[in-house]
C-alpha cells in the first residue's frame, strides 16, 4: 500500500471517530507501529491531525483532555517496563526519592519495593498504595503530599504544593504527556503542571521517564523546559531527530 493511500485511510479513521490509536491502526492496515507513527508525523505537519500519546486526534480536540490511569496503563507496556528497570538502577539505598504520578513512574515504584531505607515522597495514590505494606525491617517511609485528586490518581493543587515546598529529595522521577524541544514537558492538567514544577524545584536531580510516543506531543500546560532534565530515560525507538534535538540540552539520555 502506498504511503499516501495509507495516510488517507488514517485520516478518514480519525475524522470518523474523532481519534485513532496506533495499536488499532497497525492491525487495520497491517503495518508496524513505527510506520503508523511516521504517517501521523506527516499528517500532523500538514495540520490534519494532532499527535497525542498512543495515537492522534482531530486538531484542537485534545489539549484539555486527561486520560484515566487504567486507560494509560495499557499503553506501551513493554517500553514502560524496560524504562522502569533502567530508572531503578539510578536509585541508591537510604536516599530520599520523589515519585510523581503516572503509569511509567508506577512501574518504577514496583521495582523499588525491596530497596532498603528509602524515603518515598509521592503525589500518587497508586504509588503510596504500593509502599503501604511494610516489606521488611529495612523498609523506608512514605510521605503522601495530599491535595485534590485527578483522573490519573494524582494529588495536586495548593495543599500538595505547600507540602512539597517544605521538603528536599535526592532524586525526582516524573513522567509527562508530551515532550517537545520547544514546549518542553507538558500535561493536560493545569494544577498538575504546577505541582510538577514544585517537585522539580525541590529535587537535586530530575529524572524524566518518557517512552518514544511522547516525543513531539504538546499538551495544554508546559511545566519545564527540556534543559531542566538531568537524566532522560527512554526506549530505543526514540527518533533520530529527537536525539539530535535533545543533545546538549538534556544532561544524559539513557536508552
Amino acid at each position: 500500500m502506498l504511503a499516501r493511500h495509507r495516510q488517507s485511510l488514517i485520516l478518514q479513521a480519525v475524522r470518523n471517530d474523532g481519534s485513532a490509536r496506533v495499536s488499532d491502526l497497525t492491525q487495520q492496515l497491517g503495518v508496524s507501529d513505527m510506520t503508523i507513527r511516521r504517517d501521523l508525523e506527516v499528517l500532523a505537519k500538514d495540520g490534519l491531525v494532532e499527535k497525542v500519546h498512543g495515537g492522534a486526534v482531530l486538531p484542537g480536540s485534545h489539549v484539555g483532555h486527561e486520560v484515566g490511569f487504567e486507560d494509560k496503563l495499557v499503553l506501551e507496556r513493554p517500553e514502560k517496563s524496560v524504562i522502569a528497570h533502567a530508572a531503578a538502577a539510578l536509585v541508591r539505598p537510604n536516599t530520599a526519592v520523589a515519585i510523581a504520578s503516572g503509569t511509567t513512574t508506577f512501574a518504577l515504584a514496583q521495582c523499588l519495593l525491596d530497596v532498603p531505607g528509602l524515603t518515598i515522597v509521592t503525589n500518587s495514590l497508586r504509588v503510596a498504595g504500593l509502599f503501604a505494606t511494610s516489606h521488611g525491617p529495612e523498609s523506608g517511609s512514605v510521605v503522601l503530599t495530599g491535595g485534590m485528586r485527578t483522573p490519573s490518581d494524582a494529588l495536586v493543587g495548593p495543599v500538595a504544593d505547600l507540602t512539597i515546598g517544605s521538603l528536599h529529595f535526592d532524586t525526582l522521577f516524573l513522567g509527562c504527556t508530551g515532550l517537545d524541544p520547544e514546549a518542553g514537558l507538558s500535561t493536560p492538567n493545569l494544577a498538575e503542571a504546577e505541582t510538577n514544577r514544585a517537585l522539580i524545584n525541590r529535587a537535586r536531580r530530575v529524572v524524566v521517564l518518557a517512552d518514544h510516543t511522547k516525543w513531539g506531543v504538546v499538551s495544554l500546560a508546559s511545566f519545564a523546559p527540556v534543559d531542566k532534565i538531568d537524566v532522560l530515560v527512554t526506549d530505543a525507538h526514540l527518533p533520530t531527530d529527537a536525539r539530535s534535538a535533545l543533545a546538549g540540552k538534556v544532561g544524559e539520555i539513557v536508552f
